[in-house]
């Protein structure tokens, strides 16, 4: 049996503003086991970055407050945790790679002494040639080429998914139990985006380590992710096995990301979906099911009462009162079913 390597029960992360508090995230709960990959999905301000940042204890305080929850990494609550015992968390365990690598990178600095830098601090290498050494090392191993070249190269020589490339090796140089890669591949085109995506299931395959991987893109996960959760105005909504999530979405929000999706296989002019209307101002959350003002199959209890979390089956959940025995049973949209077909025949 695989190693639980990460634990999160109802996390809430509440921010102070003049405005009001906004309850970023709201009761979210996952775990996450050894070589596991887990997506995390959804729309700008459905508070999945908050969520990745909050595993590391990144989210400045004040404003924000870790309202409630628990975050077990490998058995231990690390929200009590103070800043120097983060530190050592930080970098050592849980590693990161953020959306824009020119942002993560010090501009000023070789691209091997950023490396070496995380070397000398984290893996306790002493001898500076043996730490170089491992920097190239680490630079061939996410496929850059003339390494020894790049050692000495500056970021703004490089290109941008050679950049995400050392930004990766950055991340991996500690050898981290726990990668967590926020939007890596956003700023990046779609080849180079396809190269980074392939490069991380490699380089997984030959650590072992847990990745969590942070998307506004469903279509980006589909042959990365083990398991998905898709999230929506600070709630995870439906949570499943990448199977579940692409061949049987029970939540209509998942729908509406599925229905977005253009496929590329197919050469009809064919309609996709549009999630109408906007995320709510999670200062005020509205009552009821948060996603019911963009739903068009919402039912009137969803404007009156949250709906739990059903089981749909042993790894799949959904919080929909769509679920509920009582409820009516609403045909999937023709753009989501037709998205649904192409998956099974590509054999995902």
């Amino acid at each position: 049996m695989k190693k639980k390597v990460l634990e999160v029960n109802d996390l809430r992360i509440n921010f102070k503003t003049y405005a009001g508090v906004v309850q970023a995230v709201r009761g979210v709960s996952f775990e996450l086991y050894e070589g596991e990959t887990l997506a995390i999905v959804g729309e700008s301000g459905s508070g999945k970055s908050v969520t990745s940042n909050a595993l590391m204890k990144l989210i400045p305080q004040p404003p924000g407050i870790y309202a409630g929850g628990e975050i077990n990494f490998n058995g231990r609550n690390i929200i009590p945790l103070s800043e120097k015992e983060m530190m050592k968390v930080r970098g050592n365990d849980i590693s990161m790679i953020f959306q824009d690598p020119m942002t993560a990178l010090n501009p000023t600095m070789r691209i091997g002494a950023q490396i070496t830098e995380v070397l000398l601090k984290h893996k306790k290498v002493t001898n500076k040639d043996e730490a170089k050494k491992r920097a190239v090392e680490l630079l061939d191993q996410v496929g850059i080429p003339f390494p020894e070249k790049r050692y000495k190269a500056y970021p703004h020589e490089l290109s941008g998914g050679m950049r995400q490339r050392v930004v990766i090796a950055i991340a991996l140089a500690a050898d981290p139990k726990l990668l967590i890669a926020d939007e890596p591949t956003t700023a990046l085109d779609v080849t180079i985006q396809a190269q980074i995506l392939e490069l991380m299931k490699e380089l997984q395959k030959k650590s072992n380590t847990s990745i969590i991987f942070i998307t506004h893109d469903l279509g980006v996960v589909a042959n990365v992710a083990d398991r998905v959760a898709v999230m929506y105005a600070g709630q995870i909504v439906e949570y499943g096995t990448v199977e579940d999530i692409f061949y049987n979405p029970q939540h209509p929000y998942t729908w509406g990301l599925l229905g977005s999706m253009p496929d590329l296989n197919n050469s009809t002019d064919e309609l996709l979906m549009a999630i109408p209307g906007s995320p709510p101002n999670l200062i005020d959350p509205p009552k009821g099911d948060a996603f019911a003002p963009r739903n068009e199959f919402a039912m009137k209890i969803d404007f009156e009462m949250e709906p739990p979390m059903f089981k749909v089956s042993d790894t799949h959940y959904a919080k929909t009162w769509l679920l509920h025995p009582d409820a009516p049973k609403m045909p999937v949209p023709e753009a989501v079913a037709r998205r649904i077909k192409g998956y099974q025949q590509e054999g995902m």
